[in-house]
């Protein structure tokens, strides 16, 4: 009787130590949280352009993640009526990983529970897979916010979709973008005879 316990308490241990990296991404499902900050991820104007309209209607803090050039992004502020301090422009990222794992930490540590993600509507799938296991892992809820592109939309394969996917993975596991590394291998298998 005593090992049929022992194996219990056991598994119950297990289950506990397994679930316990899961906490942060039941944390942002469950949050009743409304929404606390508006991330647009730059490469598009009208991205930024519906971004800095939504935080004027909604009066939130807004960060556009490499967005345009700091000049044009000043103009596009003012001609939407939005003070200074409530934009943050931040050009850390060069893609879309980068626009979640060069901010998460920040939004985290100002105790942000859940963020509005503005980006095109062929780019939200991507964006939303990426930034749920990133923003996810800190205990952020993203709710996606498409901005239409019209006939300039391309769908995104579900290649690229699962590739970014487990390159969030990797980065949540690891705290490291593993794709500079892969790439490196690859031209090294590649390159020798």
């Amino acid at each position: 009787m005593g090992s049929r316990w022992g194996w219990v308490a056991g598994a119950g241990l297990l289950g506990v130590v397994c679930a316990l990296p899961l906490r942060p991404y039941h944390q942002a499902l469950v949050t009743a949280q409304p929404p606390e900050r508006i991330l647009v991820l730059g490469g598009d104007v009208d991205r930024e352009r519906a971004g800095l309209q939504l935080a004027r209607r909604l009066n939130l803090p807004l960060v556009v993640s490499g967005g345009s050039n700091p000049e044009y992004a000043h103009w596009l502020m003012e001609t939407e009526g939005l003070r200074e301090g409530q934009v943050v422009l931040d050009y850390r990222a060069n893609d879309t990983l980068g626009n979640f794992t060069s901010l998460v930490d920040d939004l985290r540590e100002q105790g942000v529970q859940h963020v509005l993600l503005v980006t095109s509507e062929d780019h939200l799938p991507r964006a939303l897979t990426v930034g749920s296991l990133v923003a996810g892992s800190r205990g952020i809820r993203l709710t996606g916010v498409p901005v239409s592109c019209g006939v300039d939309c391309v769908q995104e394969s579900p290649g690229k979709r699962w590739g970014d996917g487990l390159r969030a993975l990797a980065w949540v596991i690891t705290g490291r973008d593993l794709k500079p590394w892969a790439r490196a291998q690859w031209e090294r298998l590649v390159s020798s005879p």
